[in-house]
Parts: structure tokens; sequence; C-alpha cells
């Protein structure tokens, strides 16, 4: 067969999504002749609720050869260690799941295993003590990592909180410096090819036709392409995420400056905190069948720190995935791909991981279809598998105190979760699936978060001296402790190298 390399690739919405995908384009393509075209509308919102990040987003900062100091004085961005989770496993209770490693392996046997072990006698600390990320979290610290020989400062693992508005803004910025066409307006209709109900061409209210040989949904959540015209299905996963609303409102930001994301468990959902230099975004993510959409919004409004900058935000959304997210010559990403709900940060990266695995299996104007079923195979596994983690939360709860989280008890986890818990609760056994998101450490702090402790020790931690780990243990808390300390302060660390220029209520309300 014949190659046909894709000449024009079109993409439906702005965004974060619209934006990152264009970039990232634009810079792929530099030296070909294709042309990318962005379409959207400034009377379309963007969906702001993702303000918090992984530690990925730094790859795509990275690779899309962005100054990090730049973009967070844009942006009002701040540096993020980890989430803390509050009142998720019991009120009063709160865990933090940290990014970077934690601890060292001894030979064969994984910190896991002799930490737990010594956990269960009594003899060693909290988890957190011995990351560096979650001691310098609590004590609002952060500097980027530095030379220094054996040390954890080497190897400080963060991602950013910022403006997802500012953010795509920022994006826009480039891609249209690196030859983005943007099209201000609205698609009114779309036309199918009569052979292969390939999409043939996208009709504008202007009036204009655009055409493309390869045409990126990221319309969010209306699925203008993917599902409006190609009625590719979704997948529904509400009975394993029970939260189908959302509530936000940015507000005044009153306390010392966290390096961490907060998520709050409430009596019908759970509440976000994430900080910026120039306010406080705080969201209510819940189930409309356990609190009238009323309710979410006073016990958001009432809960908030500082001054309110706008009126709250609302949104609706169905958790779940499309059954395809690459059909014919259409791929769907972001929300237009899926949500997962924003509890562990990952619906930015989703959009990252769209794009870099729609690099990787790029088509031709033949669209392989060898190339499309194995990007679906993989973005399909990927959600799974973040669903399975985002499940571990509201599955494992002790709390009975109000009618969503006894449902959340009474939910039949799917085989790969139930899999997952079974190997911990025996004997402390990890697994990571292939290349899946999250690693095995974020795994360990969940499940020990939410107290499904071990039975039994691993078998191989019986090799090893008491006395060996004892010590190894001491030692790499005292590391951790002496570390955080030499870290400056997070907020002094922004004003020394990357303070948004101006951070005022009057830029909190733009």
């Amino acid at each position: 067969m014949t190659a046909l390399p894709i000449r024009s690739i079109a993409i439906v919405g702005g965004g974060t999504a619209g934006w990152m995908t264009a970039v990232s384009l634009a810079k792929f393509f530099k030296a070909a002749n294709v042309r990318v075209r962005l379409i959207e509308s400034e009377q379309i919102g963007i969906i702001g609720v993702g303000e918090a990040t992984i530690p990925p987003i730094m790859h795509f900062i990275r690779g899309a050869g962005i100054d990090e100091n730049d973009l967070i004085r844009k942006t009002q961005s701040t540096f993020k260690l980890g989430i803390e989770f509050k009142d998720w496993t019991r009120i009063g209770h709160s865990y933090l799941h940290p990014f970077g490693n934690t601890g060292f392996d001894l030979g064969p046997v994984a910190f896991s295993a002799y930490w737990l072990k010594a956990f269960r006698e009594g003899r060693a600390s909290r988890l957190e003590e011995y990351s560096l990320e979650a001691t310098a979290a609590y004590a609002a610290k952060f500097m980027r990592p530095v030379q220094a020989a054996n040390s954890p400062l080497e190897k400080i693992t963060y991602a950013l909180h910022f403006d997802a508005s500012l953010f795509a803004r920022y994006l826009r910025s480039i891609g249209e410096a690196r030859g983005v066409e943007r099209t201000e307006g609205k698609v009114k209709s779309v036309a199918l090819q009569s052979d292969n109900g390939f999409i043939r061409a996208l009709t504008l209210e202007s009036g204009e036709q655009v055409e493309a040989d390869l045409y990126i949904d990221c319309s969010g959540f209306r699925g203008l392409l993917i599902e409006g015209a190609l009625q590719t299905g979704y997948e529904h996963w509400n009975r394993w995420l029970p939260c189908d609303r959302a509530v936000a409102v940015p507000c005044e930001r009153t306390a010392a400056l966290s390096s961490y994301t907060r998520v709050t468990a409430k009596s019908a959902g759970w509440q976000w905190r994430i900080p910026l230099q120039h306010r406080i975004g705080n969201g209510y993510v819940y189930g409309s069948g356990f609190i009238s959409d009323a309710q979410a919004q006073e016990e958001l409004v009432s809960s908030i720190e500082g001054k309110a900058f706008a009126e709250p935000l609302k949104l609706q959304f169905s958790t779940g995935r499309r059954k395809r997210f690459w059909n014919k010559n259409c791929v769907a990403i972001g929300l237009s791909a899926g949500f997962l709900e924003p509890l562990e940060s990952t619906s930015i990266h989703f959009i990252q991981r769209g794009i870099a695995l729609l690099l990787s299996y790029f088509p031709d104007r033949n669209f392989n279809t060898a190339d499309m079923d194995r990007y679906n195979k993989i973005v399909t596994s990927e959600y799974e598998r973040v669903r399975d983690f985002l499940l571990l939360h509201y599955g494992s709860t002790e709390r009975d105190d109000s009618e969503i989280w006894r449902y959340c008890r009474s939910i039949d986890k799917p085989d790969s979760l139930r899999e997952r818990i079974e190997l911990f609760q025996s004997c402390g056994r990890l697994i990571r699936e292939d290349n899946e998101l999250f690693p095995m450490q974020s795994w360990l702090y969940v499940l020990v978060g939410q107290n499904l402790m071990p039975q039994n020790d691993d078998p191989l931690v019986n090799i090893l001296d008491p006395r060996q780990v004892m010590d190894n243990l001491d030692n790499i808390r005292s590391v951790v402790r002496q570390c955080s300390a030499a870290m400056p302060k997070h907020e002094d660390f922004i004003k020394q190298n990357c303070a948004a220029v101006v951070a005022t209520a009057a830029a909190a309300s733009s």
C-alpha cells in the first residue's frame, strides 16, 4: 500500500486539551509540511476543574521547550509534592500520597516489605516520615533537585498547581508562535464520507467549511466529533465512582503557601483545596443522589478560608470512557475521551498521554486498523487502571456516617482491583502492570492510608538482620529530616525564582 502522509490536522476545541495537543503537534511537525488548525469559540467557556497535576506534566513542559519559571510566573503556579487525604479512611484521620521514592530496597527485599514488618511490630514510624516529599510537604517546603551525591535532594519529584484558564492561554501563545492556525468560531455541522463513514468536513457557523485528513476532538464532555458525529458510544462507570457533579469557587488565600493538594471527604463526596499564588482553588465533587445542588454549594461556600472571588461554577459529568478513543479519522483527547474525576489529578495526564500515544502510532491517510486498535487497547487499559486506583480510595473507607460512604463500602470491586488488594493483604505484595501510571509506591501509600494492612509479612523479610533493618529505617528517617530542614519554604522559593508579576484579587477573578 502506498504511503499517503497526513497533510492537515483540525483540532476542535481549545482549552488545556486543545492547546496542549496543538503545541505538541506543531513542535513535532515543525520540519514537515503539515497544517495544524485549531477551531475554538470564546463563547464556550473552559472547564477549569483540573488545576492540580502529577509529575509527568514536567516531561510535557520540558519536551515542549517551555521555560518552567516563565510558565509558573504567567499561570500563577505553585509546586506540588503530593496529595493529602483527610477524613477518607475515617473522620479525624489523614494521610499523604507523596511523589518520589521512599526508602530503598535491601537486596531482593523491597523497602515496603521490611517497613511493613517493623511497623506491624511497633518499631517503625509512619510511612510519610521516610519520604522527603511528604516530610517537606507537611513543612511547607520546596526546592528543585540539586546535585548532592547519594542524597534525596538529587531526586525531588514534583508537579504543579496552576490556573487552568491561564495555562490554556499561555499554551495558545506558544502554539500560535509555532504556526498553529487558530480559527474563532463554532462547528455547526459535520459531514461524513458516504463510503467509509470518516469525517469529510466541518461547517462552521460562519459558513466556512474546514477539511482535514485527521481530526482531533477536544470539545470536552460534548464529544462533538467522536460522539455527536461518529456515535462511538460511552462506557459509564458510575457504579464504581458515584460522584457525578461538582461545584467550584476560587477564594482569597489566608494561610501560608502549602506545597500539596488537599482533598477532604465530606458528607456526599469530597472537597479539594489547591493553592495558587493569587488564590485558592476550591471545589466539591459529589453524588447528586446523595445531596442537592443547593446543599452542596452551601457546604462548599461555608467551608472556604477566605473571600470568594467569583460565583460558584456548576458542572455535571458521567465518569467513564469512550468505547473507542480513536474512531476512523478522529481521535478524542481530554474530556471528550473520558472523565475519571480529579481525585488523583489525572485529567491533564490523560491529555498528555493521549498526545504521546497518538504520536507513537501516528497514521497516514490509509489509517491502518492495527494502529488504531493498539492505541485504543493501551488507552483503555490505562483508564481502567486509574479507575481502580480511584476506587481504592472510595471502596476501602471505614466511614458509615452518611449514605454515600455506606454505598461505597458495598461497591463490588472489579477483579483487577480485588486481586491487588488480596495480594497486599496476604503478605504485602505490590504489583505494577506494564507501564501503568501509578507506581507501586503510590499503591502502598493509599493501601496503608486506607488501613488495608497485610495479615502476614513477606517471607523474604526473615532473611534480613533485624538490627540492619532498624539501622536503615533510622538512617532513612534522619536523612529525610535533614534534607527537609535544608529546603527553603515553598513561598520563599517562589519569591526568589518565579513569582508572578501580579498576584492580586483582581488577577484571581480574571
